[in-house]
């Protein structure tokens, strides 16, 4: 690993103060800063294999990152991207959002860098049960892969946090013996749906959600916490898209008033929407080893 350089860190500063004005082009530039950053990496002995499909739709498939150590009964993290509800891939770069998977499996824990359909082809709550229909792949396949079907997390970024929460959190879109997560990483994750004038993204949340405001409260991730929801780890950064941080930091206190104790949390200062997710693998390690600790020990 190595750290983020001065022209980069620089460069996050900058924008930093003025990102909720200009989101897509922020994040353009932080994924093209970052893809190189990355691509100058070293990259660690890690299996990847590519194009698993766990539905019939193009888009649901996932890749698979493997520790090179062969270890079996090991945790799992199924990653999902952001993306507004209405764009994104799972390899939104060469080496994001495989940077993602590709750290975890370098600390000994299965990747899973999973796809899913978009709006408007589909609607709440498909892209959630497009992450279900992705955990329970791994699940049936977690034999094959060394992975302990006890032990596998989904991790959401962004619109990719609000279907990775939706299913964690929403019992009707479990199986009958529960949603098969030991555990839920939202970072600057989009856990409320709103269509305010404030949202940059509003019109792509109305495609996902539809525009009936009134719904939306019921529609939403926060809306469905309560005292038995799985371990959560909430992350977000000092410059955020607007309302993402307002949302994170209401989910952390709707899940202590539910259980009675606060949730781990991470907030990076310096960082913004993008870096949050574009940075790990880099030695600023704050957010990676706290999922770190996180995966080993969640509750």
């Amino acid at each position: 690993m190595s750290w983020i350089p001065p022209r980069v860190q620089s460069l996050m500063a900058e924008i930093g103060p003025k990102w909720g004005p200009a989101t897509s082009a922020h994040v353009k530039l932080m994924v093209e800063e970052f893809t190189k950053l990355h691509r100058a990496l070293p990259k660690a002995e890690v299996t990847e294999l590519r194009d698993f499909a766990y539905g019939a739709h193009e888009r649901q498939k996932l890749d698979l990152y493997l520790p090179a150590n062969g270890a079996s009964k090991r945790a799992a993290v199924v990653f999902v991207h952001g993306g507004a509800f209405t764009e994104g891939d799972r390899n939104r770069s060469p080496e994001i959002y495989a940077n993602v998977s590709r750290y975890f499996a370098k600390a000994g824990i299965a990747g899973v860098n999973s796809g899913y359909r978009l709006a408007p082809e589909i609607h709440y709550p498909d892209g959630s049960r497009d992450i279900g229909a992705a955990v329970q792949w791994t699940r049936r396949h977690a034999g094959e892969f060394g992975i302990d079907p006890n032990r596998i997390f989904v991790m959401g970024h962004s619109a990719g946090a609000a279907h990775a929460a939706g299913y964690a959190y929403e019992r009707r879109l479990h199986p009958a013996d529960g949603p098969g997560i030991a555990g839920l990483i939202v970072v600057s994750g989009r856990v409320r749906a709103d269509n305010l004038a404030e949202n940059p993204n509003a019109r792509r949340v109305e495609a996902y959600y539809g525009t009936d405001a009134s719904m939306f409260d019921q529609c939403s991730p926060v809306s469905h916490v309560d005292a038995a929801s799985v371990p959560t780890l909430v992350a977000w950064s000092e410059f955020e898209n607007p309302l993402l941080d307002v949302y994170c930091a209401e989910l952390v206190y709707r899940l202590a008033q539910a259980k009675r104790r606060s949730p781990p949390v991470v907030w990076l200062k310096r960082h913004n929407h993008a870096s949050m997710i574009a940075h790990i693998g880099f030695e600023e390690d704050v957010l990676g080893s706290t999922l770190r600790e996180f995966i080993s020990n969640p509750n």
